[in-house]
């Protein structure tokens, strides 16, 4: 009897923790650069009991049966696949269109990594993510700088005092991951990698994999809203329905004191 109250109270912490990450895909649906996570589940090793079955020759013998012991989280990846491209009218906004995501420098001098190209410069004139962390490497614009361009290269150009020849100030460098999915993340959009992500392979914007920067724009989030609530659904259902078994469970606990007394 109890067995069944542990079963029911393991699918139900698991289905809270689905819940959860729906909500935080649904609530960060116009983050930039955000990639929606998934909850993955696996069952417990079941326990394995003796008993009598009898076979075609009316013989017994001893066979295992098989009892469920509930089940567990044990991951929540991320999706890296791209969001759509909007369209801005900031100079300093990139979009990533392939694999490579951009590199940050934190203050304790590790580096981080995103899909959100929505920058600024700092006080000092630093291009910085929207947190104030640094690109790395590090770009810095002139005080006097009336017009930025960035190509698809990811090579950044100035143009100081309305001048129009163009000078060349710095270079944007990529790093992808051989498992993308499994980097983990930090908060503020950006994520470190892990022993299961693999090692970052840092490149250049237009060469193979790493993909190409478009300015004036920005990667939206990849949350699909309809499909996040129709799992939402899914998922409250699913924890009435183990809601339901504790309650079965309770009364014929219930029954059983009553009959005892009796």
């Amino acid at each position: 009897m109890f067995r069944q109250f542990h079963v029911a109270a393991t699918g139900m912490s698991a289905m809270e923790k689905d819940l959860v990450t729906i909500t935080n895909n649904v609530s960060n649906v116009k983050t930039t650069g955000f990639k929606k996570s998934r909850v993955e589940m696996e069952t417990l090793f079941p326990e394995i009991l003796e008993e009598a079955v009898r076979d075609a020759d009316t013989t017994y013998e001893k066979g295992g049966v098989e009892l469920g012991a509930g089940v567990r989280v044990v991951g929540t990846p991320k999706d890296f696949s791209s969001g759509t491209i909007e369209v801005t009218n900031n100079s300093l906004d990139i979009a990533i269109q392939g694999e490579g995501l951009l590199k940050f420098r934190l203050p304790d001098g590790s580096l981080a990594y995103s899909r959100a190209g929505n920058l600024h410069k700092d006080s000092d004139g630093r291009i910085v993510n929207i947190d104030g962390y640094p690109m790395e490497p590090e770009l810095r614009i002139p005080d006097t700088t009336t017009n930025i361009l960035i190509t698809t290269a990811g090579t950044v150009y100035v143009q100081e005092n309305n001048q129009i020849e163009q000078s060349q100030i710095g270079q944007i460098e990529l790093i992808r991951f051989v498992n993308p999915s499994s980097l983990k993340s930090i908060g503020g959009n950006l994520y470190v990698e892990t022993a299961a992500s693999g090692l970052g392979i840092e490149g250049l914007p237009e060469e193979e994999g790493f993909g190409q920067i478009a300015q004036f724009s920005l990667e939206s989030s990849n949350v699909d809203i309809v499909a996040e609530m129709m799992q939402m659904v899914i998922t409250q259902r699913s924890f009435d329905v183990v809601s339901k078994a504790i309650q079965s469970g309770e009364a014929m606990l219930n029954s059983a004191i009553e009959i005892a007394r009796g």
